[in-house]
């Protein structure tokens, strides 16, 4: 039997029966394998919410006004996933969240044309696609299409959307027929129970396939096809496309893109390209000129602290990077001399060098990248690292002053205790 989802594509509530209803758990996306949503599989005589299949993403949709999560296929049944149980031998309501299921019919049966007229017009036959969120992906078995290409294929399609041609299921009921080998085909599920539906474009194509469709390609609107890549193989590309509502809507995004960089730029949508070039080349030219002046900068505070008499030095250059605290460092050339050295955004996140000797760096640091809420390690003589709380620059600064402090007391201590021995 076929789903009432493949009967009919635009039924948008139905009514069933359940068969089953069992505990399970659905793996979080984004979350760990542990972390899982405890809920239901439930099983139902028919119904009109498509689970996964053919390339194509499940429905989203209610039963008795509980939302179903996921949909997957398991032999010939359909497994809904919610979160509340439903008692087995009920008659439920069923409603498909409309706006998603359209979409996929578009994109679905819109691969289904492109599908055809590529391989008619260039033999190129499709290996695999990929219904995306926003752009949907076919692979074709060809190196490459020129623009020119590309432009007479997304002619064709929509000469063919134009001319409202039919879009038809038929159900084979016998998967050995022999008539079904005259049709498209990438082969059937080793799972597959029931009939096989052959989808039909009037007079263009024939394939196997068990996802939803329009009925008509004139319900496709439009099609854009936007670009191609390479795919996975050498020999093979993606050609990415928007069909019907996505086209509207990626036209928007489009115009929306379009007036920002217009009054960016400070130029009409024709010059985009040369203001954004000349743009991009300013900017690193004028980085680069940034670089030299911190280099220099750093240069004129090592030299600068060296020749001071002063044993401790901090500084803090938002502008800054790792390598202005090492010319620093490098400047100074005085392992005696304690630099304490920041860069970043000063009530946030940066980075941090501690200089100096190396039984105080290795007794000190750890404790300056606790305060800075950061980690660090020693490299190259020095304590470095990230910072992700540069505002407590102030109390790691106190606390290596006290540390000092507390050396330098010690030492004239021991001088003190030394002089008192001699004779």
């Amino acid at each position: 039997m076929a789903l009432a989802c493949q009967q009919n594509s635009y039924c948008k509530e139905f009514q069933t029966k359940v068969k089953s209803c069992t505990p399970a758990e659905l793996a979080v996306p984004g979350k760990s394998k542990k972390d899982k949503l405890r809920g239901y599989e439930v099983i139902l005589e028919d119904t009109i919410l498509f689970p996964e299949g053919g390339g194509q993403p499940d429905d989203r949709g209610t039963i008795n006004d509980v939302e179903v999560l996921r949909i997957t296929r398991r032999g010939a049944d359909s497994v809904n996933f919610v979160t509340k149980e439903i008692q087995p031998g009920s008659e439920v309501n069923l409603k498909v969240d409309w706006n998603r299921r359209f979409d996929h019919m578009q994109q679905h049966t819109g691969q289904h044309l492109i599908t055809a007229i590529a391989e008619k017009m260039y033999g190129c036959p499709t290996t695999s696609w990929c219904l995306g969120e926003n752009i949907s992906s076919i692979e074709l078995d060809i190196p490459s299409l020129t623009d020119k290409q590309v432009e007479d294929l997304e002619n064709e399609v929509n000469e063919r959307i134009l001319a409202s041609i039919p879009v038809t299921p038929h159900l084979y009921h016998d998967k050995d027929d022999p008539e079904l080998k005259q049709f498209r085909c990438r082969g059937l599920p080793d799972d597959h129970v029931g009939p096989v539906r052959v989808l039909i474009i009037d007079g263009i194509d024939s394939t196997l396939c068990c996802g939803t469709h329009v009925s008509n390609l004139s319900h496709l609107q439009m099609i854009k096809l936007l670009w191609t890549e390479k795919g996975k193989k050498k020999d093979r590309i993606n050609l990415m496309f928007v069909a019907g509502g996505r086209v509207l809507r990626y036209l928007g995004r489009c115009v929306k893109v379009e007036r920002s960089l217009t009054t960016l730029l400070k130029g009409p949508l024709d010059d985009h390209y040369e203001l954004a070039d000349k743009a991009v080349k300013g900017c690193k030219m004028n980085q680069k000129y940034v670089t030299s002046l911190l280099r220099d900068l750093a240069v004129f505070e090592g030299q600068k602290f060296k020749a001071d008499s002063n044993s401790f030095l901090s500084l803090h250059r938002k502008e800054g990077d790792l390598e202005f605290m090492n010319i620093i460092v490098q400047q100074v050339a005085n392992p005696e001399k304690i630099c304490f050295l920041t860069v970043g955004d000063e009530k946030g996140a940066g980075l941090f060098l501690l200089s100096g000797p190396e039984i105080f760096i290795k007794e000190v640091g750890p404790k300056v990248a606790e305060i800075l809420n950061g980690k660090g390690s020693i490299n190259r003589g020095n304590y470095q690292g990230k910072a992700n709380k540069l505002s407590q620059k102030g109390k790691a600064e106190k606390l290596i002053q006290e540390t000092l402090s507390s050396k330098d007391s010690q030492v004239k201590s021991q001088d003190n205790s030394s002089q008192e021995k001699e004779p």
